[in-house]
């Protein structure tokens, strides 16, 4: 599955909002349109929204006519902003644009400056695939045969642009023959594990059950869930975890229930510049998505509504992080990372 492509020039952007009903692919040359994508949850995740970072940063040095160096520095500035105001929490996005910002200062002309951008956009990409490889393969270590797993929101390709994080790891393990199982939650507000995990379920042809999110305790209790792995938008210094809305509280019931919690994340989601999670800025969305479904009313008019995209989940309640760095415990984070 591949929501980003790039070809000739175009971001062909998979609109997953569409899914699973329809796959369109947006056209996007201007990288305006890119973060009006990123915004809309045309594509999203934090892996997959670094990636099309990566290339928006790219189309956006494209449209930039600039007479001498400093002025295509002043405007690329201009350009990284804007991309990383769609989303605050995604660490994967600040990250690609540091990294794109870096090789612009390295260049000495536009026209070389334009050629190198685009160049680490498609390495941005071609790293992402890469890495989740490495985090299906480590993980399906530690997934043990006829394993059922519970996982949260949608951490597939869709959401990598790659092979995937916890559902590469829930990938990588069935592919060796292990007889797994999966226990989706339907992900509120946008129901992104009905909508798209239990979509890239079916076509992987692996077994799953979905669930609604009220529904995860209750399922805990009958001993039906083995292990939880979910993905992770951010990750602090201390181990402290942003993640889809509904972690924080798998996490808790996992705890009380005696199952393994896990987090399945690329280095590029650590932030080692944050301490805790107290200081993770959590993004907030429009009430919409939650007083309407499929843009149809679904709570009486005039009703408020809270929406916060993400929560925070203790390092304390996680059993470990699996990264293609290998799967480690939050108190190694501050030794393993030393060197980002």
């Amino acid at each position: 599955m591949q929501p980003l492509i790039f070809e000739n020039n175009v971001l062909n952007i998979l609109d997953q909002t569409k899914l699973p009903g329809e796959a369109i692919y947006l056209k996007t040359t201007d990288y305006t349109d890119v973060c009006q994508a990123i915004r809309e949850l045309s594509v999203r995740g934090a892996p997959a929204i670094g990636v099309a970072a990566g290339y928006a940063i790219a189309l956006g040095a494209r449209s930039i006519n600039a007479a001498d160096m400093p002025a295509f520095l002043t405007e690329l500035e201009s350009v990284i902003t804007t991309v990383t105001s769609t989303r605050p929490t995604a660490q994967n996005l600040f990250q690609a644009a540091e990294r794109m910002k870096k090789v612009a200062l390295l260049c000495q002309t536009s026209g070389e400056a334009r050629e190198k951008l685009l160049q680490e956009a498609r390495n941005i990409h071609f790293e992402q695939i890469k890495t989740d490889l490495e985090i299906g393969r480590l993980g399906a270590a530690i997934v043990k045969d006829k394993t059922s797993i519970l996982t949260h929101c949608n951490t597939g390709s869709l959401a990598t642009a790659g092979y995937g994080t916890a559902l590469g790891v829930i990938k990588y393990a069935y592919s060796l023959g292990k007889k797994i199982s999966v226990i989706a939650t339907e992900t509120r507000p946008l129901l992104q594990g009905a909508r798209l995990t239990a979509f890239e379920l079916k076509t992987e042809g692996i077994p799953f059950v979905l669930i609604t999110d009220s529904m995860a305790g209750y399922i805990m209790s009958l001993g039906k869930v083995d292990m939880v792995i979910t993905g992770a938008d951010r990750i602090a210094l201390n181990g402290d975890t942003a993640n889809k809305i509904g972690t924080y509280t798998l996490a808790i019931l996992a705890r009380e229930h005696g199952v393994p919690f896990y987090i399945a994340a690329p280095t590029t989601t650590f932030d080692i510049k944050t301490q805790s999670g107290q200081d993770i800025v959590i993004e907030e969305r429009e009430p919409e998505e939650v007083t309407h479904f499929n843009c149809h009313p679904s709570a009486p008019q005039g009703t408020k509504a809270l929406n916060p995209a993400f929560d925070v989940t203790p390092s304390n309640l996680v059993s470990g992080y699996i990264t293609e760095k290998g799967v480690f415990k939050a108190k190694e984070i501050a030794s393993i990372f030393s060197d980002l």
